[in-house]
């Protein structure tokens, strides 16, 4: 049976969902979660939820998916500790360093990828397995068609959401908020500029980011069928009554083994939606109709009347327990609960009596220990062996079945044992004394022009497709002795992964040996083709122990966070070569929907199209692999005249990203890098490079 995971971001929503079904809660402790927005949990709440929760046979799931610094890492370890020592059942991950530590601290405590890690691909969730997880969270836009294949050939369970909020692009790979705002999405503290309006080319009058809520109400028999271990309930920063609701319709279905009923639909809609509910990622249907906003309405107060009733009007989850009597003279009386893991618990009382009046039946004592009202158990069987004509007051009998009750609830709350050991973050590394060598990438193979290769860059990152089309870009790059590396696709889903191949194929006869990853996925599939493996910005690189884990992984350069400031860059001990972005638009979002195509009905991706915000800022959207589309910020970064500040923090590599630049702007722009000229674009930013971000 599919496990039903709810989202619990107070100790009220946690009761929600416990006494409305949930097989296991996730929730937020501390500033190292993906919601720190929400109240979440303080040390002592966090151990008196997992009490209640394995009290009533759900599991506890802590959430540990942000990016975090090297100074946060000491006491995310600590986080973990308690955690570990109070029996939380599994932690989710996003970041790297984190997962490194966590094997290092709490050995024992299983870990789940979360879906910050962005994986969608079986490779991807392949080498979550490899790392040691035991589960991996699906990206939110796969198909029932991608969900099965990884489900088929992936050993791990899989877990996908069913329910809340879509997020407009791949989790884990968003830096709309954080570069706009100073809020990041990879460190919990998201804005949602996705949910404001956009226009094209002129005024925001649209909202062509904002996704409605999913739901797969509807599909449950068929994602259990599919081979997925988990749904997940999306809404930590939602009120309690939305947890019970969701939960309860959502329990109830799977436990009854059908969809959910047109009411219970209503009432999900009626708790939160945004004008309605999709399935277009499940169904592979993607398009406008996915599209949504918030409308505020009446609260339903009589729904959610009836969900807190729920949860505060006493014990609805109610755990089946199998409970023992055995009444002989001369021995004393003994009752023994039992409940379906095994666990046994054995209470004795006094010696039964010889009876007076009306002595002790077999029924009647097994009436009595049937009696569990106003706990949270109900008693499933009940057996009792009694000596005739022997006599015990009720009172007794009623107190030892409590007694058992309850030294079978010490049991049921009890953590595991599980090993401890001290965080040591590890030998540190000198900084790199000689200032950076320059790197290049392109988005088409047009910019790589005679003139700009003629400036000698130390290496050129060129999208494999292009590399594919363009033979003579890599051999024009080749004949003026600068080495190229092919630039994987940020996303390549598993019916992609072919045409990827063909395209490392021809330039694997061209002669590079050289990729750039930015997921997981890809870069286990480069390994396998026998590449030599750069990490790219979307693997997150926020900490010491994240360079050191993809050095373990074979990585022979890794490209730093640029939600990283300059200071925080310096203070990485780099264990292997470390490049940053120095120049260029940075990425926002990658989108599964071509949203030039939602507002056209054309695909017009080859030119550049600019969505508008309400501030008038043009932010320009590309095409992206597999009709995809990436949203590029307004300014570009521009640190030229910052020279002297950053070839002091130890970089192997300084990158000029190049993206909308006409081959003519992207010399000018390396001479101005390399000391010359004074080029500078019209509009710029610092980037995060000068700003602390939450």
């Amino acid at each position: 049976m599919l496990e039903l995971l709810a989202p619990a971001g107070s100790m009220e929503a946690v009761q929600a969902a416990v006494q409305n079904g949930a097989d296991a809660v996730y929730l937020g402790y501390g500033n190292f979660n993906a919601r720190r927005n929400a109240k979440n949990f303080r040390e002592e709440e966090l151990a008196a939820a997992v009490s209640y929760c394995h009290l009533r046979g759900c599991k506890v799931y802590l959430t540990l998916n942000t990016l975090l610094t090297d100074r946060e890492l000491p006491a995310a370890a600590r986080t973990a500790a308690h955690a570990n020592a109070i029996g939380v059942d599994a932690v989710l991950v996003q970041d790297l360093g984190v997962l490194r530590m966590l094997r290092q601290t709490v050995p024992d405590l299983p870990v789940h990828a979360s879906t910050q890690m962005t994986v969608h691909s079986v490779d991807g969730a392949k080498q979550c397995a490899d790392l040691g997880m035991t589960r991996v969270v699906l990206s939110r836009e796969l198909s029932r068609d991608q969900i099965a294949y990884i489900c088929q050939n992936a050993p791990i369970e899989i877990e996908i959401f069913a329910h809340g909020a879509l997020c407009m692009c791949y989790s884990g790979q968003c830096f709309f908020s954080s570069v706009l705002g100073g809020r990041s999405g990879n460190r919990g503290m998201c804005a949602q500029p996705c949910r404001l309006k956009y226009g094209w080319n002129s005024r925001a009058d649209e909202y062509p980011l904002s996704l409605k809520d999913l739901s797969l109400a509807g599909h449950l028999k068929e994602v259990e069928e599919l081979g997925v271990r988990c749904v997940k309930l999306e809404g930590r920063m939602k009120r309690p009554e939305y947890v019970a609701i969701v939960t309860g319709v959502y329990a109830r279905a799977i436990r009854e083994g059908r969809e959910p009923t047109a009411e219970e639909r209503s009432a999900l809609e009626k708790a939160f939606s945004r004008q309605g509910f999709t399935d277009g990622y499940f169904q592979g249907e993607k398009g406008p109709t996915m599209f949504g906003t918030h409308q505020e309405e009446k609260e339903p107060r009589e729904l959610f009347a009836q969900a807190r009733a729920s949860y505060t009007g006493g014990e609805n989850r109610k755990e089946p327990v199998r409970l023992y009597a055995l009444m002989e003279s001369g021995r004393p009386a003994q009752v023994a609960a039992e409940d379906r893991e095994g666990r046994i618990a054995r209470v004795q009382g006094p010696e039964p009596e010889p009876a007076r009046n009306v002595p002790l039946t077999r029924e009647k004592v097994e009436g009595q220990l049937s009696r569990t009202g106003g706990t949270p158990y109900v008693c499933e069987w009940a057996a009792a062996k009694v000596e005739e004509g022997l006599s015990l007051p009720l009172s007794v009998l009623n107190g030892l079945r409590r007694q058992a009750l309850e030294a079978l609830s010490v049991q049921r709350m009890a953590p595991p044992e599980r090993r401890q050991e001290e965080f040591h973050p590890g030998v540190r590394y000198e900084n790199r004394r000689d200032p950076p060598v320059f790197t290049v990438s392109v988005r088409d193979a047009g910019q790589l022009s005679r003139e700009l290769l003629a400036l000698h860059p130390a290496l050129v990152y060129l999208p494999a497709e292009e590399g594919k089309a363009h033979p003579e870009a890599v051999e024009r790059c080749q004949k003026a002795g600068v080495p190229v590396a092919a630039l994987l696709p940020r996303i390549c889903a598993d019916g992609e992964t072919l045409a990827l191949e063909e395209a490392l194929g021809v330039l694997r006869g061209l002669g590079v040996e050289e990729v750039l990853a930015g997921t997981l996925g890809v870069a286990r599939r480069a390994f396998g083709l026998g590449f030599r493996v750069r990490g790219d910005f979307g693997l997150g690189v926020y900490n010491s122990q994240t360079l050191k884990e993809i050095k373990r992984f074979g990585f022979c350069s890794a490209t730093a966070s640029f939600e990283l400031k300059l200071a925080q860059l310096r203070d990485l001990s780099k264990c292997l070569p470390v490049e940053a972005i120095v120049y260029g638009r940075l990425p926002l979002m990658i989108t599964e929907h071509c949203i030039v195509h939602n507002h056209s009905g054309q695909h017009t991706c080859g030119s550049v199209n600019q969505l508008v915000d309400r501030k008038g800022e043009r932010f320009p959207v590309v095409k992206a692999w597999g009709c995809r589309n990436e949203i590029l910020n307004s300014k570009k970064l521009f640190l030229a005249d910052k020279w002297a500040e950053w070839q002091r923090v130890g970089l192997w590599a300084a990158r000029l990203m190049f993206t909308t630049e006409s081959p003519p702007e992207c010399v000018r722009t390396l001479e101005r890098y390399m000391g010359r000229g004074d080029f500078q674009p019209n509009a710029y930013t610092r980037g995060l490079y000068y700003r602390d971000v939450e």
